[in-house]
């Protein structure tokens, strides 16, 4: 298995601040996603992703989210397994300093 590809936190807002087209994925529970998410990120959660193989496309990169970076590192393993390009952002939304909704 190989290493799963991280982006920082400073890293995201920078690209997200120029306005490039990132896909970003919440893994949280509901209620830690109702304390505020990314704005551009889409919520799926963590249980759900083998069930819902069917919103990602292999041909596009997607960056996951948690609350620390663990669990959606464990996502990025799981979908990098099945063939998909994927990101995690370390340090999850402990570390996050831009805009949430």
């Amino acid at each position: 298995m190989s290493e799963v590809q991280i982006i920082t936190t400073e890293e995201l807002k920078k690209k997200l601040e120029a306005g490039e087209d990132v896909l970003l994925v919440d893994v949280r529970e509901d209620e830690e996603v109702a304390a505020g998410k990314i704005p551009a990120a889409k919520h799926i959660k963590m249980n759900d992703i083998p069930q819902s193989l069917d919103q990602f496309e292999k041909e596009k990169e997607y960056i996951f989210i948690c609350r620390s970076g663990y669990r959606s590192e464990r996502v990025c393993e799981y979908l990098q397994d099945q063939g998909y390009k994927v990101r995690n952002m370390v340090g999850g939304m402990l570390e996050w300093s831009g805009d949430v909704e």
